[in-house]
């Protein structure tokens, strides 16, 4: 936006003057500015007329948040910010103040994007943790799912009123049923409350950790990360082409450390005792009961089950 100053220093010396001179009465006659004087009486026409360009940038900013176009088409000189004058009085003389402040639309992207930003993903849909939550839309998705989506509310609250739990969830149903969907709202209210969270895709992340072993330092980042996060979700877990090592020395690692302190989540089309069958066979060892046991020693007694029922919301 071209200030005042640059408009004017364009024109030659008569006409320069005249147009000062249209332009403070222009602003002496505008209604923010006649409010502004009530408020502030010692801002007299001198005071007007040193402080021009300030005043008239008030004004303008005013007129443009009356008729904003939007956040990402803001015509201010600060995107999403206006300014705010206040007058003081110095020496017998008025002093006039400017400064940025930012509008309620700047500020709810900003709360937003910090939301964002306390939850990581790994391998999961960005749009299932971007897009935001009704707590009607929750409740209105699917009638069978009602039970569980009360549960999840349920621990949402118990969390925001007694803070951080050492008991997690496991969400158990059919493929399609919302169950990552639950996890994401969840973790989406949460961090609203300033807990951080992660949500790992298992079966991409177990793929990918093959990298890692070329990058120890990416790799130890990762299960530190999971380890510290406040809300720590695997999601399809037990749908992952398992390996001992991913069981042994990952997942272990995770589960061991977080246990009684910090609450993990999962989501699995498994109930526990199929997903105890699961992690008891790998694919280099073959049937290796005692460590599925030892694995789920580490999942079982930390999770309250939910049943998720309802119908495939994917469709197909």
């Amino acid at each position: 936006m071209e200030s005042l100053g640059e408009i004017l220093r364009g024109m030659p010396g008569r006409e320069l003057l005249k147009k000062a001179e249209d332009k403070l009465q222009e602003v002496a006659a505008d209604p923010l500015i006649v409010k502004l004087r009530t408020k502030y009486p010692q801002l007299d026409h001198e005071a007007l007329k040193l402080n021009l360009n300030r005043l008239h940038q008030y004004t303008v900013e005013y007129r443009n948040c009356s008729n904003c176009p939007g956040l990402d088409r803001c015509p201010n000189d600060m995107e999403g910010h206006y300014t705010l004058i206040t007058v003081e009085s110095e020496q017998q003389q008025a002093r006039v103040y400017d400064q940025k402040v930012a509008c309620k639309k700047f500020i709810a992207q900003q709360s937003q994007q910090a939301i964002r930003g306390r939850i990581r993903s790994f391998y999961v849909d960005e749009r299932a943790l971007s897009e935001g939550y009704s707590t009607l839309e929750i409740y209105d998705k699917d009638e069978d799912r009602v039970g569980a989506v009360g549960q999840v509310i349920d621990y949402i609250l118990k969390t925001q009123n007694e803070g951080i739990q050492k008991q997690g969830l496991y969400l158990a149903g059919t493929f399609g049923t919302g169950k990552t969907f639950l996890m994401c709202y969840m973790l989406h209210e949460l961090a609203k409350d300033g807990y951080t969270g992660a949500i790992v895709y298992m079966p991409d992340f177990a793929e990918d950790l093959k990298s890692m072993f070329n990058d120890p330092l990416k790799l130890k980042e990762t299960i530190d990360a999971l380890k510290e996060t406040d809300l720590l979700v695997f999601d399809d877990i037990g749908a992952e082409n398992l390996n001992p090592w991913l069981r042994d020395h990952v997942m272990g690692a995770i589960l061991n450390y977080r246990m009684n302190r910090k609450p993990t989540f999962f989501t699995s089309n498994h109930d526990l005792g199929a997903l105890e069958k699961h992690f008891s066979f790998t694919s280099k060892d073959g049937d290796e009961e005692f460590k599925g046991r030892r694995i789920m020693d580490r999942i079982r007694p930390f999770v309250d089950v939910i049943l998720v029922n309802g119908f495939n919301k994917r469709g197909g």
